[in-house]
Formats: structure tokens, C-alpha cells, sequence
């Protein structure tokens, strides 16, 4: 059968759909002011409510016909049955993609907590067990992803989660008529996951999370005096910082990530960046080779590197589970023994660390995880200092050469008094050290003797003929 005769058919179809749920359709009878709302593209469904929602549009009472329906079409567990009808291939990427899998998380908290990533076909938040790692990736962290059930016709940008192509397509839902599928997504949909951990969605819109009042530390980057305080719906405080150019510009999230970053199988890739397919150069391409080709000194720095005004970052947490507590397990959708009780601070908001990725980059590094975890399996306390690579943003013009060249937080070494003399770094760090050894906002120290660690294979700090290096550049 040729392409046009497959389109066609599909057509036809859906024409003799329409056709027999107009002359019969009994939902209508309850359900008039949803035969409205529908985008065009989906207005076919308007007369066939059994397209998506399953039951029995032709029973005469309400038990029978909605005997069978969903009233969440779209979710994961369904999606093959009604969004799949039609839109195949995206359904079957979606099921195997990084929103769904979760596998970069799970590998990375496996090996910093276990110290073992386990089976590769199996590091994906369909396959968790309860050991210490998987058993906090159930309790706190597996609730944003795509398999989540959704369970209420309203939306929440702080605490949306989950619900499939729902998640995504649906920007509202209004009381007078069925909710519009669309392609264009709003900045919402993104929100309840992607502002939290690496915070994109809060870093692209110029919040920041900080410290509750009271908890600011002069030395930690808190809030000023001179900055006000902010604070979402779930509680968290935040403060106003520079926002994206992008943003300011009115660009989406979606402008940049399309199809192919958030619906596309994963294949290989592990890690949510490895996944993504935007990049500066589709839109700045003469301006990334020119610089390339004027500076080669810079060639290695990612554009982020210098044209991020700030990244957020976390040097403190605290985590203990109570074998004796009960708490909501996100994967098997109820409550379950076991309590993880998490406890943050000391939020930084400012210039970030420099490191090294697997494939000889220079990025900017935020600390992944500098906390202290505590569980009944283990006879001591675990302290864990492993730091990311991130994509923050907060793009806007290129940051001084000072910002690097003269900065002991480019170097890594967090905080402090440095100065390149007679070819040795001299360093005195602001902040206390912790109980590896390093100060609390460092990667590593000078000779890399201490700390060192990234949540991710072959990705490294600055050593220290690179720190040399940074600090004897001329300042022109």
C-alpha cells in the first residue's frame, strides 16, 4: 500500500467514525459542553468520545457505557489504546525515553549511595528494588517522571506529575468544555518536574531557591539584605535573579526542545543532556565559529561556560531513613514502611565551578550531592561530594575575565583568598571544612588529593597545571 493510500484509509476512517458517533453517540446526552474545546486536529473526537475514553456510546444508561473507560486517556499504561490509535512512533519513543526510564537518575544515585550502578538493563525506575538507593529513588524522586498516573482533571504547575501525553498536551482544562489537545506547550507543563534538582525551569525564569529565613550564613551566597524573599506554593523560598535572555525574549521551552529532545527513544543514551538535541549553534552558528576561530585558547568551553550569569547550588543536605516510618512510594502508588527524611541547606546562588567532561569539554559543575546519609544497613554515616555538569539557562552576556581567571569558585576550590606566586597556588578558603577534608563549597583542593568525585564516569575538576594555567592568563 503507497503512502497516499495509507492516508486515505486513515482519513475514511476517521470520516465513518464521525459519521456513526454523530447519528448515536448517548455521551453526548451527558456530555454536551464537551463536544466543544476541541483543537482541530482532534475535533473528529468531538461526536466519538469512545476514540479515547473507551466504554459504550451507545448504552442508554450511565453504568454500561462507562463500563471499561478511562478517564485519563493518554497515561502510559494506555497510551498504546488511545493516543497510539493514531500517533504510534511517538507513543513507543515516549514509553523508552529519559522522562519515562529515569535512567541517568537511577544510575547516578545507585552508584554514589551503593556504589553500584547494577545491571544496565535494568537501572530504570520500572525496575527498582528496595535497597538503600532505589528505596530513596522511590520515596522522593520517582514521582516526576512520565509513567506517574495523573488523577484529577486540574493542573499544577509547583505539583504536576506525570500523566503520560497528558503531562504535555493538555494546558488547561475548562469547565465548560473538553480540554485541547495541542502541540504548543506551555512553559506550566515543564515546571513541576524541571524546577527541581538541576531547577532549569526556576533558573530560565530568574527565581532561584535560598535558604528559609533564619538559616543564612553571611558566607554561604544567601539572600542579601537588599534582595526579598519569595515563596512558592509548596513552600520553597525564592529570589529574583537574572532571568534567561531567552526568556525575556519570550522564547518557550519548547522553542529550543521539540520532538526529538522530549519524545525521541533514548537509545544509548543514560543521562538526560546526552539525550538532548538543541544546541546554541542551530540558531548562533556564525557566532560560535567566529569566536572559535578568534580565540582559540577558549576553543573547549561549552558557550554556557562564559554566557551563564549565575547557577544555582546546594552545599548541604541531610538524609536519614526511618525503618519504622511509613511513607508514599511513588511507584506502587500507595504507602508503604520506610521514611526518608531529607533536610537542605545552604543554597548559593552565583558563579559555578569549572570541570572537565568525558570528552575533553569545559563545563560549568554545580555540586550534585555534598550530603551526609544515614541508613539502619549501614554501621556509620556516608558522606557523599560529587558534583554535575549543568546546562543552567541563565544565558545572558559573556561573564568577565575575572570571573575566572582571578576566582578560586572557577578553580573548584570554593571560596576564598587566591593568588598564582612563583608558579604555586595560594589558597585560603573562607568556608570550614567537612568531613572529607575539603572546605564546604569546594570540588577538590589544589594538588587533587581530596574530593574529586563527579556523579558521572569521566567527568573530572580542573588539576592543577589547569589551574595554573587559568590564573597566569594575562587579564588584556
Amino acid at each position: 500500500m503507497t503512502c497516499r493510500s495509507l492516508i486515505f484509509l486513515c482519513f475514511l476512517t476517521v470520516a465513518v467514525f464521525a459519521w456513526q458517533g454523530a447519528k448515536g453517540n448517548t455521551c453526548n446526552d451527558c456530555h454536551a459542553a464537551e463536544r466543544s474545546g476541541f483543537a482541530e486536529a482532534h475535533s473528529f473526537a468531538a461526536n466519538n468520545c469512545t476514540l479515547c475514553h473507551g466504554g459504550n456510546a451507545h448504552s442508554p444508561t450511565q453504568d454500561e457505557s462507562h463500563a471499561g473507560m478511562t478517564g485519563f486517556p493518554g497515561l502510559l499504561q494506555n497510551a498504546a489504546e488511545t493516543c497510539g490509535s493514531c500517533h504510534v512512533e511517538q507513543v513507543s519513543s515516549v514509553q523508552h525515553s529519559l522522562m519515562n526510564t529515569g535512567r541517568g537518575m537511577v544510575d547516578v544515585t545507585r552508584r554514589l549511595v551503593d556504589g553500584n550502578a547494577g545491571d544496565a538493563a535494568h537501572a530504570n525506575l520500572q525496575s527498582l528494588g528496595h535497597g538503600p538507593a532505589d528505596s530513596m529513588l522511590r520515596k522522593l524522586c520517582a514521582s516526576c517522571h512520565l509513567g506517574q498516573a495523573k488523577t484529577s482533571h486540574d493542573l499544577n504547575p509547583i505539583s504536576d506529575r506525570g500523566g503520560g501525553c497528558l503531562a504535555c498536551h493538555i494546558n488547561s482544562y475548562p469547565a465548560d468544555a473538553h480540554p485541547a489537545l495541542t502541540r504548543d506547550v506551555s512553559d506550566a507543563r515543564c515546571f513541576g518536574c524541571h524546577s527541581r534538582s538541576a531547577r532549569i525551569s526556576l533558573s530560565y525564569a530568574g527565581l532561584a531557591e535560598t535558604n528559609p529565613p533564619g538559616e543564612s550564613a553571611s558566607d554561604s551566597g544567601t539572600v542579601p539584605p537588599t534582595r526579598s524573599r519569595l515563596r512558592l506554593p509548596d513552600g520553597r523560598y525564592v529570589e529574583r535573579m537574572p532571568g534567561d535572555v531567552h526568556f525575556a525574549a519570550g522564547m518557550t521551552c519548547t522553542a529550543c526542545h521539540q520532538g526529538t529532545d522530549l519524545m525521541a527513544s533514548a537509545g544509548d543514551a543514560v543521562h538526560q543532556r546526552d539525550a538532548v538535541d538543541a544546541s546554541c549553534a542551530d540558531c548562533h552558528s556564525e557566532m560560535s565559529t567566529a569566536v572559535q576561530a578568534h580565540d582559540p585558547a577558549h576553543e573547549r568551553l561549552e558557550c554556557a561556560t562564559c554566557h551563564s550569569q549565575w547557577v544555582p547550588q546546594c552545599f548541604g543536605c541531610h538524609m536519614e531513613y526511618d525503618a519504622d516510618g511509613r511513607q508514599w512510594d511513588h511507584i506502587e502508588r500507595r504507602e508503604t514502611a520506610g521514611r526518608w527524611y531529607e533536610r537542605r541547606s545552604d543554597f548559593h546562588n552565583g558563579p559555578g565551578a569549572l570541570g572537565v567532561t568525558a570528552d575533553n569539554r569545559i563545563e560549568l559543575f554545580i555540586p550534585g550531592m555534598i550530603m551526609t546519609l544515614v541508613h539502619p544497613d549501614w554501621d556509620d554515616e556516608k558522606f557523599v561530594r560529587a558534583f554535575a555538569p549543568i546546562s543552567p539557562h541563565t544565558t545572558g552576556a559573556a561573564r568577565s575575565c575575572e570571573s575566572c581567571h582571578r576566582s578560586s569558585v572557577a578553580l573548584g576550590l570554593g571560596q576564598g583568598d587566591i593568588e598564582l606566586r612563583d608558579d604555586r597556588i595560594r589558597f585560603a578558603p573562607a568556608r570550614p571544612a567537612l568531613q572529607d577534608g575539603l572546605p564546604a563549597d569546594a570540588w577538590t583542593n589544589v594538588d587533587g588529593s581530596l574530593g574529586g568525585t563527579a556523579a558521572r564516569d569521566g567527568h573530572r575538576p580542573l588539576h592543577e597545571d589547569e589551574m595554573k594555567a587559568v590564573l597566569a592568563a594575562p587579564l588584556d
